[in-house]
């Protein structure tokens, strides 16, 4: 099966189908090209959406790493390496498909041009052989009918009596010449035939099938290159399928990972605040006084007297709003975190002290350096001056000392919240029984009783909703005193319901802490609000100084 022999009077059509051939490995070349587009442009999108869907956050604004949070991120982080793959896959396909079929065309389109032109000129070749012959075959067939001619006009004169001699002699002579020239156009035209017959055999039988031969082994060799192409482009893509498959295991993964019990605990230790829910309402008995005789009128006594000792102070301050969670200008965040719950205060004082012992190790790692480094200076001179690194070290020993003051007084506070929350109830116990021996109870309505039968004690009230309370606060009744506290340190008392203190002042205790962290208490002058437990050194008496 050969182009030479099959088709040798076929070159047009060759001609048109290697053309063909090159158009179609363009046209291919372009939809690879078109392919890689798409890829790149795959590749690109999701990546964006990987960056809208994962923004950069600083480690302060961190979201809760919840397991379902944490999953997404992991998806997208997977996604961002599938996206990876997929420009893998456009680069493969531009270096081993695309660029190779771009320079495999240049060169094919070379090679057909030269086949080509070696064919024509072939051609030309033959038909410039064939034009010999036909020209030397019509010069003998002119010469032969002129020498027949000749022979004529001889045999005219010949037979002629009338001719004269010399006439005859002349037309043979014209006949002898006619028939040698034909003679010599004969042989001429014997030449050329046999000259084109040869290269005729020797066109089709050995230049055409040699050129057409090259055609063929040429368009042979564009189909394998298409082939090699094609598999090429599916290989571009396989290549990376175990590791996009990878990268789908990690999603999988990242689904499984997802656990609502770890989630449901998260949610409780970021917004858990370590307050114990409101106690039952005590019954106000207002019904006792219609019982009461003359003789236990003795009862409203300490009550009168309370009233009068704290006359000046009760107008305006007694009757003010203490609720201390409601709806407030926020004040400043405090250094010990005391304006939060327990268990978030907790939270963040152990967070403080893990990056301070992070900082105090890069700290102390930096003076081992900077120790190592002078004890080579002064072995070596010539690397440097010792005395240089003096500075540096004293300024990193300087900075160990103020994290560790740092770390100690973080500790402190931690030590003392953690303390409170474990202590809660046996402090509520003790809190219980000096109220049983303070000198008059409290009673359902705020008075004081002898009679330690009648006492209930109310839920702490900083617990409920303020509109439920406000009416209590308004009592004109001041509560007494159940001992004395020293403010350790100054506390500004911006926000609703806190009073502000100066350190080293004296302060009445007329409410304990209830395990929120503040106690209430109240200045000689009878102003009144809440201060950080954890900034006074309370002392609880039996015998209170004043109400």
């Amino acid at each position: 099966m050969s182009w030479g022999t099959e088709l040798w009077d076929q070159f047009d059509n060759l001609d048109k189908h290697t053309q063909w051939g090159i158009d179609f490995l363009e046209k291919y070349a372009k939809f690879v090209k078109e392919r890689i587009e798409i890829e790149q442009n795959y590749a690109k999108q999701l990546r964006n959406l990987v960056k809208k869907y994962c923004p950069k956050r600083s480690p302060k604004d961190e979201e809760p790493r919840f397991t379902s949070c944490i999953a997404f991120f992991n998806i997208l982080n997977e996604l961002n390496d599938y996206a990876g793959q997929r420009e893998v896959v456009a680069e493969e396909m531009g270096h081993r498909v695309y660029g190779e079929l771009m320079r495999y065309s240049h060169d094919l389109k070379t090679e057909r041009k030269m086949h080509l032109q070696e064919g024509r000129k072939a051609q030309q070749y033959l038909d410039m052989c064939w034009k010999q012959m036909d020209n030397s075959k019509k010069k003998f067939e002119r010469e032969c009918r002129e020498a027949e001619k000749a022979q004529q006009s001889y045999e005219r004169l010949d037979n002629d009596t009338n001719a004269t001699k010399a006439d005859v002699e002349k037309a043979k002579q014209q006949l002898n010449l006619r028939t040698h020239m034909a003679d010599e156009n004969k042989n001429e035209y014997a030449a050329q035939l046999q000259n084109f017959n040869g290269e005729q055999h020797k066109h089709y039988y050995i230049v055409i099938p040699q050129i057409y031969k090259q055609l063929q082994e040429m368009d042979e060799r564009r189909t394998i290159k298409l082939s090699e192409c094609y598999k090429g482009f599916a290989d571009s893509e396989r290549k990376v399928i175990p590791i996009i498959s990878k990268c789908l295991e990690g999603m999988i993964l990242a689904a499984k990972s997802v656990d609502e019990h770890r989630d449901s605990q998260l949610v409780i230790d970021c917004f858990k605040s370590g307050f114990e829910p409101p106690g039952d309402f005590p019954f106000e008995d207002y019904s006792q006084n219609i019982y009461r005789t003359i003789s236990d009128g003795t009862i409203s006594t300490p009550k009168q007297e309370g009233m009068r000792i704290d006359s000046k102070t009760t107008v305006g301050k007694a009757k003010g709003k203490l609720w201390l969670f409601g709806k407030k200008p926020k004040g400043p965040a405090l250094e010990d975190f005391s304006h939060l719950p327990p268990e978030q205060r907790r939270k963040k004082l152990q967070q403080r002290i893990d990056e301070l012992n992070r900082e105090l190790q890069k700290e102390t790692d930096q003076k081992d350096a900077l120790i190592k480094m002078k004890d080579v200076y002064e072995k070596n001179p010539q690397m440097g001056d010792p005395g240089s690194l003096q500075p540096k070290l004293t300024e990193t020993m300087s900075n160990m000392d103020r994290l560790r003051m740092e770390i100690h007084k973080n500790e402190a506070w931690l030590s003392e919240v953690e303390g409170k929350v474990a202590a809660r109830s046996d402090r509520r116990h003790s809190s219980d029984i000096n109220h049983l021996v303070t000198q008059g109870r409290e009673s359902p309505e705020g008075s004081y009783t002898d009679d330690a039968n009648q006492e209930v004690r109310g839920p702490p009230q900083q617990h409920a909703h303020p509109s439920e309370f406000d009416d209590e606060f308004e009592d004109d009744d001041p509560l007494p005193a159940i001992g004395h506290c020293k403010a350790i340190y100054p506390f500004d008392g911006h926000n609703e319901g806190t009073l502000a203190m100066k350190e080293g002042e004296i302060l009445y205790i007329i409410e304990e802490d209830k395990g929120d962290g503040w106690t209430r208490a109240r200045r000689h002058n009878g102003e009144e609000g809440y201060v950080p437990t954890s900034y006074i050194d309370v002392t609880l008496e039996k015998n209170s100084k004043g109400s």
